[in-house]
């Protein structure tokens, strides 16, 4: 077992005195070298160890020079002061000389501190914060990387983190806009059970600070922010802005960077941040039996002691949405927050209303819902749902093929190869125009079936060699029937927005016409209907009224 030195000098000197052992014997039996036994009987303690004084002959024509320009920093402003990349592009610039950065590093680091302490500026200290219980808290957001529907994408962590406890509460969102920021509180005050009473504190985040006031702890807020904060009555206390700002909400700026790595990592594959807010709801049940640092109670026991000091919730939550009354373009597009969205060709050049969310947009024609699309995280960016433009391809089917809708549909899905099997088909045996059209009354029938009824009979179809729709239709419905459902369904759940009542004046699929088939149907093995119930009613007289 290896010994410290201050060890090995303590049973040195014991055995000198107590056994009356030699220089020699000493040395023998411990060994080290005479001088060292020599060194721990002269002294008790070791003497420090000698550190080596580095030089550095390149710099040393330059220190003064170098001081100058650092003692020339205490007087000019913070972010016009030299670094040590400055330091040496200007050594390189005005004496032709060029250093290591890491020797101009070295330099100019100890230096910085010395002239701080010659020039009398006063070091930087911190205090320990008390918190009260139910009184302070704070938030911020985190960048999370998140594998959504088989896509790798950027989305935000909300966190709100009661100060005395540490109980946080999250939230991931697509983006970190006002409607995420302002969702992220509603749900975490609802989940807590009530509001702090003293501040909550924030960065100078956009949602919520409009203008910062030049060396001031004065904000001009954002006028929708100061209503959710009045509405829910507490106050809200800005950090200093940048860095020198970070140590005032400490807790929480650590608190998203822990849950990041423990339960967001490795990076998390999901179908919807719906599915992925769920699982965070466990990950924060878990995380009341953790201890925090060396605390005697546990996150949960402390929230238990806090949780009547919070303030009590409004009856209502706060309205999040936002809503707006775009006009309808002539590709039956709407815009809102500089992206475009779809909507049916009917209600072109009219205008609707538009709820926006956080991470959904809903469109509405008077009270009915018209549309509603997963809102796009951008800017130029459009989404396009196929369904929308079906009464437009029925009148103009060669605009299909290149469609922006249509690749759309093949990327997310809904477009399937059975769709493409079944008009590859029709053209074949229909031609190009009459195929395509073929193809869109399959696609008006998902608003009528379901998903999985349509692909089925969309399959029965081509495996009888067949392009008529009629075929599809009859297919979809036994495929319904025999799932134990109705034929007709109000909801497809490939399509990303309700359907609506078929229009009279568009062409039908539920007619059934022997010279539309392109091959005879099979036959039809059912017995005929049992008609004597109904011949009973021509039997009976009409009674007159009197």
């Amino acid at each position: 077992m290896s010994l410290s030195k201050q060890e090995l000098f303590d049973r040195i000197r014991r055995d000198s005195w107590q056994r009356g052992l030699s220089i020699r014997a000493l040395s023998k039996k411990y060994g080290v070298h005479r001088r060292l036994v020599r060194e721990a009987l002269a002294s008790p303690v070791p003497k420090p160890r000698k550190r080596p004084v580095r030089t550095s002959p390149r710099m040393e024509p330059y220190k003064k020079t170098v001081d100058q320009w650092l003692r020339a920093d205490l007087e000019a402003p913070r972010k016009q002061r030299h670094t040590a990349k400055r330091i040496g592009t200007r050594l390189e610039e005005e004496f032709g000389v060029t250093l290591p950065y890491t020797t101009v590093r070295d330099f100019v680091t100890a230096r910085r501190r010395a002239i701080a302490e010659e020039g009398g500026v006063a070091a930087e200290g911190y205090l320990i914060r008390h918190n009260a219980p139910g009184a302070d808290a704070e938030v911020d957001f985190g960048e999370v990387w998140v594998d959504l529907a088989g896509e790798r994408v950027k989305c935000f962590l909300f966190a709100f983190r009661l100060a005395y406890s540490g109980r946080a509460v999250h939230r991931l969102s697509r983006s970190c806009g006002q409607q995420a920021f302002f969702e992220g509180h509603v749900h975490a005050l609802s989940v807590l059970g009530g509001v702090p009473a003293g501040q909550v504190r924030y960065d100078n985040l956009t949602p919520a600070v409009s203008k910062v006031m030049f060396r001031s702890r004065l904000r001009e807020e954002n006028p929708k922010w100061t209503a959710l904060r009045e509405f829910y009555g507490f106050t809200a206390f800005y950090c200093e802005p940048g860095l020198r700002g970070a140590h005032e909400k400490g807790g929480v700026e650590g608190q998203v960077g822990y849950f990041r790595r423990n339960y967001l990592t490795p990076v998390p594959r999901v179908d919807t941040l719906e599915d992925l807010n769920g699982q965070i709801a466990g990950f924060e049940q878990r995380e009341l039996e953790r201890r925090i640092g060396s605390r005697i109670r546990t996150i949960g026991q402390d929230f238990t002691r806090e949780a009547p000091h919070l303030l009590p919730l409004p009856p209502e939550p706060f309205e999040t949405a936002m809503t707006f009354q775009p006009r309808v373009d002539r590709y039956s597009r709407i815009t809102v927050k500089m992206c475009s969205y779809s909507v049916p060709v009917r209600f072109i050049d009219r205008k609707v209303t538009v709820h926006l969310t956080g991470d959904m947009l809903v469109v509405f024609e008077g009270r009915r819902e018209i549309a509603r699309h997963v809102r796009l995280a951008g800017r130029g960016l459009e989404h396009l749902v196929l369904d929308h433009y079906l009464e437009v391809l029925l009148r103009k089917p060669g605009a299909l093929d290149r469609s922006e809708a249509l690749h759309q549909a093949r990327a997310e899905g809904t477009f399937t190869a059975e769709h493409e099997a079944f008009w590859a088909l029709a053209k074949q045996r229909l031609g190009e125009i009459d195929g395509t059209k073929a193809l869109v009354r399959i696609l008006l029938l998902h608003r009528h079936q379901q998903h999985a009824n349509v692909i089925a009979g969309l399959r029965a179809a081509l495996k009888l060699g067949t392009c008529s729709e009629d075929v599809v239709a009859l297919e979809a419905r036994k495929s319904a029937q025999a799932d134990g459902r109705a034929p007709t369904v109000t909801a497809a759940p490939a399509t990303p927005h309700r359907p609506e009542p078929a229009d009279p004046q568009l062409p039908q699929v539920s007619h059934l016409t022997a010279h539309r088939l392109a091959r005879p149907l099979p036959e039809d093995a059912r017995p005929l209907p049992r008609l004597e119930q109904w011949d009973e009613l021509l039997h009976l007289r009409r009674k007159d009224s009197s």
